[in-house]
């Protein structure tokens, strides 16, 4: 049976009793997308998962995205390797990943629905765990806009740009990343999504903009845009809108991009091993209305 401990306040929730290993059952999978609306971010411990699990267990809750760099498992696409180690002196995955507010697949026009990570090592420094991810609620910070502001923004859209990411990565110190090419930037064109969308588990508004992508409000103009997007951004990243979850080997963290940004925090060095799995789920069913059984009875 499922058991569901909140970790903080605003987000997060340790869930035992699964073996995610395991084919889900309907039962189940229909608790978690309703904790995933409740808690936003979920973490399964000490699980123990091949990429072929890790794929599968994703797969449940809708399409999975391809990655772009190419540092995937082999023979498995939808699971892309986020590492800092070499072998012969080559790195087998993305060691920078995420490091920055955003979230993911909202420059994609079928936006991002979770992020399922499996942690298989943790960097550690005298025995702390280092390479935290931070997150911030959105469904708070949307509730906490003050009604002037949520009124004459009530229709408005953004334009979310992949490469505004990949270019502040790419122009970070030390960065090892190289821009986008003509092909790769052509299958990661810009998107525009309402800035205020409706959460399909919760069925209540979020604030669904981020420093990462979100490049323009389209019906201001260019200055009125900047403006307030940077207004946002510093309301969206309040301290009280934030859980910072610590990494441990056999953590699988589930987590809803529609509600929630994240940010990867760098504290490690290169001789401190990190190797993350990832899967990337595109919101191309929750919207819909079979997919969300648990939708009927709210």
């Amino acid at each position: 049976m499922l058991e569901f401990t909140s970790m903080s306040a605003i987000l997060g929730a340790r869930v035992g009793g699964i073996d995610l290993s395991q084919p889900l059952s309907s039962p189940n999978r229909e608790h978690l997308l309703k904790a995933l609306g409740r808690y936003g971010v979920l973490c399964f411990p000490s699980q123990s998962l091949s990429a072929q699990n890790l794929r599968d267990f994703s797969a449940q809750f809708g399409g999975l995205q391809k990655g772009l760099s190419g540092l995937n498992e082999p023979g498995f696409p939808e699971v892309s390797i986020l590492s800092n180690i070499k072998k012969e002196g080559e790195l087998i995955g993305l060691p920078d990943a995420g490091q920055d507010w955003h979230t993911d697949m909202s420059y994609n026009d079928t936006i991002g629905f979770v992020n399922v990570l499996y942690a298989i090592e943790v960097p550690r420094r005298e025995g702390r765990a280092l390479g935290d991810t931070l997150f911030a609620n959105m469904h708070a910070a949307f509730t906490d806009l003050s009604e002037d502001l949520k009124n004459r923004l009530l229709h408005f859209t953004v334009t979310h740009d992949f490469n505004k990411f990949w270019e502040g990565m790419v122009n970070r110190p030390g960065s090892i990343r190289k821009p986008l090419t003509p092909e790769q930037r052509a299958k990661r064109p810009p998107s525009i999504h309402p800035l205020f969308l409706k959460h399909p588990l919760t069925h209540q508004s979020v604030l669904y903009c981020n420093p990462g992508y979100a490049m323009r409000i389209n019906e201001l103009s260019q200055k009125d845009s900047d403006q307030t997007l940077q207004q946002l951004f510093s309301h969206q990243l309040q301290t009280k809108y934030q859980y910072r979850h610590q990494w441990n080997e056999g953590d699988v963290l589930m987590w809803d991009h529609i509600g929630t940004l994240h940010n990867a925090i760098p504290d490690y060095l290169p001789h401190e091993s990190r190797l993350i799995k990832r899967c990337q789920v595109m919101a191309d069913q929750v919207f819909n209305a079979d997919f969300l059984s648990l939708s009927h009875h709210q």
